[in-house]
Formats: C-alpha cells, sequence, structure tokens
C-alpha cells in the first residue's frame, strides 16, 4: 500500500483555493509551476524488509554463539579427560618405577648368588682335579705293593705291610667317595644354575615390560594440545608386549623320563624341553622306577581349582604342593609320542591305588579333546566314555554339559562328558570323618551313577609308553 506524499497534497489544496473563490473560471493546476520535493521517508516496503533482515542476523549470531559454546564445553570435556588420563599414567609410571627398582635389586641378589655358585663349582672342579691325581698317585702305589707281594711269598709278608695295604684300600675307597660326592653336587650346583638363569631371564623379561610401558608414557606426555582429539583413542590401544624368554643350557631333557635314563632320581623341580617348546618347569615323580612328569596334583584342598579357561590353559598353583601344569604343557608332552596317562589316589587310610590309559591329547584347535584307551589299574574305570571329549571350565563350555544342563553345578575344569562324572579337578570337601560323612571328604572317583569312593591324595602323570612299568 502507497500512500501520497504529504507536500503534494499540500500544495494540490492551495491550487483548489482560487476555484473556490472564483467559480466563472474552471480550476486549472499548473504542474509546471510546482516545485519539486523529495521525500523525507523511506518506503514501509524497505524498512520492513531491513527489519527482517536484521532479524535474521540476530538469529544467526545467536545460532553461532550457542554453537561456539558447545565447541568449548567440548574441548572442556576433553580437556578433563586429558588431565584424567595423565594422572592415572602419572600414578602408573611411578608404580613402574618402583616396581623397576625392585625387579633390579632382585636380579642383582640373583646375579650375586649366581656368582657365588659359579665360583664354587670353580674350586669343586680344582679339587676334583687335585682328588684324581692324588688317586692315580695312589694307584700308582698300590700296584708297586702289589707287584713287591707278588714277588715275595705269602710268609714272608709282614704284618706292618698287610695292614699298610688296607689302609691304603680305605684311602682308595674314601677318594672314589669323595669323587662321587663331589660329581654330585657338580650336578646339583648344574640344576641350581639353570634355575637361577631362568630366574634372571624372567626377571629381564619383567624389566623390559616395564622400561616399554615407561617409553610409552613418556611419549604421551609429549603430545600437545591441538593432537587432543586424536590422542585420545591412543590412550586406550596402548597393551604391553611381551619378550620371549631365552635360556642358556641347550640340553634340556624333553621330559622326567629322560632325566630318570640319565641317572637323576630324586623327587623334585626341573626344567624340560619337549617337542620344541620354550624349556619350563615341572615336577618329576622319580618314585616308581621311572621318571613320570606330573600335570596335576592335590592333597589338602589348600589351591582353589574353581578357575577359568585362561589359567586351565597355562597352569596355576605351586609345583612343591597343589597345581595344574597347564593344557599347553600337557599337549607339548603328550605331542612327542604315545604316552601314558598314570592316576595314582590316596584314600584316607593311607592305602594306594591306581589306573592307566593309553593317552592321546588333541591341540587348542580341538580344544584339547582326549582320547584314552584303558590299560591296567586297581580302580574301577570311569573313564571309558570320555574318547573325544573335549576340555570345558565354567566360563567356557565346549561340550555343553555345563551348570545349564546339570542339576548339581559341576566346578573346576575337565573333559565333562555327562553330569556326574569323575571330575579330580573339582572342589575338595573338607567334611569331618565321623560316620557316614567320611565319604564325602577330599575328591571323588564315581565308578557309577551311586558308587563313589573319597580320596585325600590324587596325582595324574604322564611317561612314555615304552618306558618301565611299576606298579
Amino acid at each position: 500500500m502507497k500512500t501520497t506524499p504529504v507536500p503534494v497534497v499540500f500544495l494540490l489544496v492551495l491550487a483548489s483555493v482560487p476555484a473556490l473563490c472564483d467559480s466563472s473560471q474552471p480550476p486549472v493546476l499548473n504542474l509546471e509551476a510546482l516545485p519539486e520535493t523529495r521525500s523525507l521517508f523511506a518506503p514501509l516496503d524497505d524498512v520492513h524488509l531491513l527489519s527482517n533482515g536484521l532479524l535474521q542476523l540476530g538469529q544467526s549470531m545467536r545460532e553461532f554463539v550457542q554453537k561456539t559454546k558447545g565447541q568449548i564445553n567440548a574441548i572442556f570435556q576433553k580437556l578433563n579427560i586429558f588431565d584424567r588420563s595423565f594422572v592415572r599414567l602419572a600414578a602408573l609410571a611411578g608404580e613402574i618405577k618402583e616396581g623397576e627398582e625392585e625387579l633390579k635389586q632382585t636380579a642383582a641378589v640373583l646375579n650375586t648368588h649366581n656368582e657365588e655358585i659359579k665360583e664354587l663349582s670353580e674350586k669343586i672342579s680344582v679339587k676334583m682335579e687335585s682328588i684324581l691325581q692324588e688317586k692315580g698317585q695312589l694307584l700308582n702305589k698300590v700296584e708297586i705293593m702289589e707287584e713287591q707281594l707278588s714277588s715275595l711269598s705269602v710268609d714272608l709278608v709282614t704284618v706292618r705291610q698287610v695292614a699298610e695295604i688296607d689302609s691304603l684300600r680305605e684311602v682308595i675307597q674314601r677318594q672314589e667317595q669323595s669323587i662321587n660326592n663331589l660329581l654330585a653336587a657338580m650336578v646339583e650346583q648344574g640344576r641350581h644354575l639353570d634355575h637361577q638363569t631362568m630366574k634372571i631371564k624372567l626377571l629381564e623379561e619383567k624389566l623390559a615390560a616395564g622400561a616399554s610401558a615407561q617409553e610409552t608414557f613418556e611419549k604421551m606426555s609429549e603430545i600437545s594440545m591441538s593432537e587432543l582429539p586424536t590422542a585420545a583413542p591412543f590412550l586406550t590401544s596402548v597393551t604391553s608386549s611381551s619378550t620371549t624368554t631365552t635360556f642358556f643350557a641347550t640340553d634340556f631333557p624333553s621330559d622326567c623320563s629322560e632325566l630318570f635314563d640319565r641317572g637323576e632320581r630324586a623327587n623334585g623341580t626341573y626344567a624340560v624341553k619337549p617337542n620344541g617348546s620354550e624349556p619350563f618347569l615341572v615336577f618329576c615323580d622319580m618314585s616308581r622306577g621311572r621318571g613320570a612328569t606330573v600335570i596335576q596334583q592335590r592333597r589338602d584342598g589348600s589351591m582353589n581349582f574353581d578357575q577359568p579357561w585362561e589359567k586351565y590353559e597355562n597352569g596355576f598353583g605351586d609345583l612343591q604342593g597343589e597345581f595344574w601344569l597347564g593344557l599347553k604343557k600337557m599337549y607339548s608332552l603328550a605331542s612327542q609320542g604315545n604316552s601314558v596317562l598314570h592316576i595314582q589316589l590316596e584314600d584316607w587310610k593311607q592305602n594306594r591305588h591306581f589306573i592307566e590309559y593309553r593317552f592321546y591329547l588333541e591341540g587348542p584347535e580341538s580344544d584339547y579333546a582326549i582320547r584314552l584307551q584303558y590299560l591296567s589299574g586297581s580302580l574301577p574305570n570311569p573313564l571309558s566314555n570320555h574318547t573325544g571329549v573335549v576340555f570345558s571350565t565354567k566360563d567356557r563350555d565346549n561340550g555343553h554339559h555345563w551348570a545349564s544342563r546339570c542339576s548339581h553345578p559341576q566346578s573346576g575344569g575337565w573333559w565333562f562328558s555327562s553330569c556326574g562324572d569323575t571330575n579330580l579337578n573339582e572342589r575338595y570337601s573338607r567334611v569331618r570323618a565321623n560316620g557316614r560323612s567320611e565319604r564325602r571328604r577330599g575328591v571323588q572317583w564315581r565308578s557309577g551313577r551311586k558308587a563313589s569312593h573319597s580320596f585325600a591324595f590324587t596325582q595324574i602323570s604322564i611317561r612314555p609308553l615304552d618306558s618301565v612299568n611299576s606298579l
């Protein structure tokens, strides 16, 4: 809508005044005589357009301010996350430094002991050389005496010469006994040296892992503030890498049976290297006329065997007490050839029983499936249906026979074929022996659905099939 400017209207009114006064002449409007005028006000459309533009500009400015505030808040949140991460990394670095100092001290102590053992071995070697020389001299003297005696008649031999010969023989026997003792001591010292070397290498591995974590922390603290959006994913992807342990000894036995063949007769912990794997410690039972590598042992329930899959795969416990060697190590031992699985049980009256199977174990890709063939024993055979059965734990039910299908949940890891199977890794019961409760103590050996036997001690070991079978 347009409006006529006010000055123009005013001029039209003035022009019409003479017409009203003189009606004889018609009114004439002389447009050329009108002065030129300009509007002092902008049209309303222009004002509306300008006001709309200003409103849109104000809204855009408000949106821009809100967006900027949101970006500033996001930056502050990332800064807070970085501060918390930096504090955690600083605390972790402190712990790593403390652990590194402790490991360095332990490594120094072990190195000192290693040097002392080496010095002792050198002294033993020197002593053995001197003893061997003395033995050679004594043997020469005995030969000379025997030649002299052979040249004389029996009647001419004096009591003094006989006593001298006897004393020389006793000295020789003592020297031989000393040599044997020194040889045994050297073998023991060599075994201790191997164990010390293993411990030192493990400590070096831990120190290397700590140094790697420290280097990662130093790199993280150098990240600039402009790289904060890309630094957050790096914080969550830091992992520690493990190094391969290297052993100095190259003549590790493949198992305890080979140790027995080398002349070792003492039960204890030894290092073995089966089937080209890395060396590891095992407990060897040499008490039955051959060497057997123990893979499981229970005696008092001090160790909790209700462990997850990772523990059963890598092993847990104390080799001098209750332990499970680990499925990976068992597979390395069993993959060397035909093996015998020997199960020894002891009841609460110290009566021992056993059962033996020909034993095959598949690898991790088959979930360590077991294959058993009964050989002999003094116990009922409850594992006749365990051919091709895979290993399962509470967090990895490979055989689908776990608590979801059993009225009484199983505990521990085992080769489960059905509910209620014999499980030598089940919970160790500590019920006192009073009347009928005695049969529920320790570990149960189930020979049927209702028949079961209670045992205080269990031991599972592996040996080669062709070794001596001593029951």
